[in-house]
């Protein structure tokens, strides 16, 4: 009996505490995966509002898409129409007409140049025979003549401009390379200047600017350069 009891006192010294620590054990793993669970449901949850946070991105894409149809259904809208051209001032020297008369083809081209670099019309001939056909079809503003040269020279030139009805308020100026030719032009009548070769491209522009805003208002005088 003392035996038996001894024996039971033993298994119950070992016994029992196995006993208790098993449903512990079972508990506190129960516990472990009830936790193990929580924390996968806490963090599904957190990517769900994460997600929910995010733009989706068919959202992102959405302001482009929806500008670039509203471009493409938008009409398009007529060109505005071209501003009128403003009017050409009204001016003497885009109005005026100059007759080069040379015998020298370097001579006129130059005068041309000058004169419509300066915004006049320059018409040209070679002698008074081809000024005077000029100047029965073409309206001109001033005369602007050599005094030597063949055919007709520039003082029987001066002389058939003077005599003619249509041509006779022409204003006239002489261009010469020669002094001996200076004395002859003083008896000129219908002259409003003579000028020196080489002339003054300045001297020359004044000149001319001078007698298309006068016109034939002055009588005529001979203004040695």
């Amino acid at each position: 009996m003392t035996t038996t009891q001894s024996l039971l006192g033993l298994i119950n010294a070992y016994l029992a505490p196995v006993l208790l620590a098993v449903p512990v054990a079972v508990l506190l793993l129960l516990l472990g995966m009830r936790r193990g669970a929580d924390d996968e449901d806490a963090a599904a949850h957190a990517r769900r509002e994460a997600g929910r946070a995010l733009p989706a991105p068919a959202a992102q894409n959405a302001p482009a898409t929806t500008t670039s149809a509203t471009a493409a259904a938008a009409p398009a809208l007529p060109a505005a129409p071209a501003a009128p051209a403003a009017p050409a001032a009204a001016g003497l020297v885009e109005a005026a007409s100059v007759l080069v008369v040379d015998d020298s083809a370097v001579v006129r081209t130059k005068l041309r140049r000058l004169l419509e670099g300066a915004g006049y019309r320059v018409l040209q001939a070679a002698d008074g025979e081809q000024a005077l056909e000029v100047l029965a079809r073409e309206p001109v503003s001033l005369l602007l003549t050599d005094l030597e040269m063949p055919n007709m020279d520039g003082f029987a030139l001066i002389a058939a401009v003077q005599g003619s009805l249509e041509t006779e308020h022409l204003p006239i100026v002489a261009i010469t390379g020669h002094e001996e030719l200076r004395a002859r032009v003083q008896d000129c009548q219908g002259l409003y200047g003579l000028l020196r070769k080489p002339w003054n491209d300045r001297q020359l522009l004044d000149r001319v600017a001078a007698l298309v805003a006068l016109g034939r208002r002055s009588t005529p005088t001979v203004h040695p350069a």
